[in-house]
């Protein structure tokens, strides 16, 4: 989909391996031969959640409560806990729809987008996927899951120009964000090679190697990409 649109290059990873930095210095470098613009589609919700559990007092055990509910939305063989957590999952959703509208018209403006993350339908509850993951104990549960991933599988139908999709252990993550879950970041990062993204070109980067080394590789297969394009 999306013959008359500007090229989108989607970097992709686990939290930790530098899909924010590598985003940036792409673009920067894209924009010396094009109009180009980044494009954010995350939901904000672990910075978010770590700003609560900043609060005084309430925090910590409001963060863990809200957490708690996260987890179970997103783990494919708990149930989804309840009708409100499943409608506030679909009201990020469709706020996550409104954002890639608002860069789909970038992108027939003719300005190239790089964007540190991209909708995708493989994994739901990770990596930018449908939120409502668990299993739907109800028909009204389900018909809600079914418009959710709805939505997602219209954003995935438009596969990026190029996925630059980088690869990171554990290890490295938890010492660059010792905040973060081991547990949940183990799942990210055994399932980022489950992204195929519908099929779309993509480089594989280790995002443990020097980093004037994997932005000189991403540099050169960006160039390749939007030189091909018409």
């Amino acid at each position: 989909m999306g013959s008359d649109l500007a090229p989108l290059i989607a970097v992709i990873g686990s939290d930790g391996s530098g899909k924010s930095t590598l985003s940036a210095d792409l673009l920067a470098h894209i924009q010396k031969s094009r109009p180009a613009e980044s494009g954010y589609l995350g939901l904000g919700s672990g910075e978010q959640g770590r700003r609560i559990g900043r609060w005084p007092l309430i925090g910590p055990p409001l963060h863990r409560f809200l957490d708690g509910i996260a987890d179970r939305l997103r783990d494919p063989d708990a149930p989804i806990p309840g009708w409100l957590a499943a409608r506030y999952a679909l009201r990020k959703s469709k706020k996550r729809r409104a954002k890639f509208e608002q860069l789909l018209a970038r992108r027939r403006a003719g300005i190239t987008i790089v964007t540190d993350r991209y909708p995708q339908i493989e994994v739901p509850g990770l990596h930018d996927g449908p939120i409502l993951a668990g299993r739907a104990m109800t028909p009204r549960l389900a018909a809600m899951q079914a418009e959710e991933r709805a939505l997602y599988a219209e954003m995935a139908a438009y596969m990026p120009t190029l996925v630059i999709r980088l690869h990171i252990d554990v290890d490295t993550v938890m010492a660059r964000k010792p905040d973060h879950v081991r547990a949940l970041i183990a799942r990210k990062v055994e399932t980022v090679p489950l992204l195929t993204m519908g099929g779309a070109p993509i480089v594989d980067l280790d995002a443990t190697m020097p980093y004037a080394e994997e932005l000189a590789l991403a540099k050169a297969a960006v160039d390749q990409a939007l030189a091909a394009q018409p």
